[in-house]
């Protein structure tokens, strides 16, 4: 699955005239792999060995890039660091209140939510967010231990 995501990612990138450095390539490759929504600092940390002239400057400065392109979504949830998201079909996002973790969740028929929201209000829909909260099974067990 991710390796076709990967080649359509550095396509989108090409075509938009973006550079296709080695660490753009890693970055873009960890986020696709990535399925925990990474922070900046995540990223720069599994990359850094690889990279050691890296710096989470640089891994922030091209986290912006792919998100102008629209390969990535910054999600900002309270006040914690960024994560970063490699957009894939419409997901939601399920959030643990202990720990901060974000997994992602499918439920295609909400879809028909749009819908309904502009032709009940006339406003013209662009798009829509929902946020699921609640606590891992990680943090669940450790509260019961």
């Amino acid at each position: 699955m991710s390796e076709h995501q990967l080649k359509d990612a550095l396509e989108a990138l090409k075509e938009t005239g973006v550079r296709i450095t080695p660490q753009r390539h890693a970055i873009l490759e960890f986020l696709v792999d990535s399925m925990t929504h990474p922070t900046a600092d995540d990223i720069y940390k599994a990359l850094e060995g690889k990279f050691p002239n890296m710096s989470v400057a640089t891994v922030y400065n091209n986290l912006r890039v792919f998100r102008e392109v629209g390969l990535v979504k910054e999600l900002t949830y309270g006040d914690a660091s960024s994560r970063f998201d490699f957009i894939t079909s419409d997901h939601y996002h399920v959030i643990c209140e202990s720990c901060g973790k974000i997994v992602d969740f499918s439920y295609p028929g909400l879809d028909e939510v749009e819908a309904l929201a502009a032709h009940v209000t006339g406003f013209n829909v662009s798009h829509h967010r929902m946020e699921i909260y609640g606590t891992c099974k990680t943090c669940e067990q450790k509260e019961t231990h």
